[in-house]
């Protein structure tokens, strides 16, 4: 697998002619120790079907291994009993230049992840590090794009938690209305592709969001990647992306070729067991951005 580091460029586009760079990446993940689908708290989960833990580690371990091929750094946290969703690392935080805003869940199912997830951050060498007074659910609901945050609100992150993050960053925080329960977190039916100032580039699914949020979405990228409801109903826009390389699901194959078209090398990845739980690539993994 070719490893892409620090301002080393891809080759452009046919169809775009832009140069995609990748950016190595910090990353923390969570291994899926005791992983399980004990609740159904989205349209995904169904505790009457099985969990195979054992594939869910070997496709967690691949995923972890796809990131160390590429470059990337990949620290890990250790998983407690009675969070089987503490895999789900995006959800525990939201970290912006060695800044970090804990996440303080919606369900009480997922409650002590926050502690879990707070107690790592303040470990971690990072300037400062903030317990959230509102509810919101890490990079579940929040995405940056260069020196904009993207905040999902209608399932789970409140529009009270958007407000909070954009005192704490000082950068301009946009709310966003998700109306689909299959999409309820922002990260489910967005992808940030390539955040580089003049090169901001997105992938979402239009049906996930509210009218007046659509017209946001088409305001600010109106370049936008448009992604097939096939390609989003398997959670392929849960992608994690350098830049350059995009990690997905290997089951969106449409998404794919749009994604060639656009300069990117997309990497599939099967991730199904921790669909289940309506968890993809991105759902595994949280950026460190110090």
């Amino acid at each position: 697998m070719t490893v892409i580091a620090d301002s080393v460029s891809s080759l452009p586009s046919l169809t775009s002619q832009v140069t995609r760079v990748a950016r190595r990446r910090r990353y923390l993940m969570c291994p899926p120790d005791h992983f399980t689908v004990a609740y159904a708290i989205n349209p995904w989960m169904d505790t009457a079907q099985p969990v195979d833990l054992a594939l869910a580690r070997r496709q967690w371990d691949q995923l972890r291994q796809t990131y160390l091929d590429l470059g990337h750094v990949v620290e890990t946290i250790t998983p407690e009993p009675d969070l089987p969703d503490m895999v789900f690392a995006a959800n525990g935080a939201l970290v912006i230049e060695g800044r970090a805003l804990g996440a303080r869940f919606a369900y009480p199912q997922r409650a002590g992840e926050g502690p879990a997830y707070l107690g790592w951050l303040r470990g971690a060498g990072l300037r400062s590090v903030a317990a959230a007074g509102q509810v919101n659910e890490g990079e579940g609901d929040f995405l940056t794009v260069g020196d904009l945050v993207l905040a999902g609100t209608g399932f789970r992150t409140t529009f009270a938690a958007h407000a909070e993050a954009q005192e704490l960053f000082g950068l301009p925080v946009v709310s966003l209305r998700l109306v689909d329960p299959r999409f309820y977190h922002l990260d489910t039916a967005l992808a940030v592709l390539d955040d580089r100032a003049g090169h901001r580039t997105v992938a979402y699914t239009p049906e996930a969001f509210s009218q007046g949020s659509r017209d946001v979405l088409r305001r600010l990228f109106p370049d936008a990647i448009l992604a097939d409801p096939a390609d989003a109903a398997v959670l392929g826009l849960n992608a994690v992306s350098d830049g350059y390389h995009v990690v997905l699901a290997e089951q969106a194959t449409g998404l794919f070729a749009q994604l060639r078209e656009r300069g990117f090398h997309p990497i599939g990845v099967d991730l199904s067991e921790l669909l289940k739980a309506g968890g993809g690539a991105k759902c595994c993994t949280l950026e460190i951005r110090s």
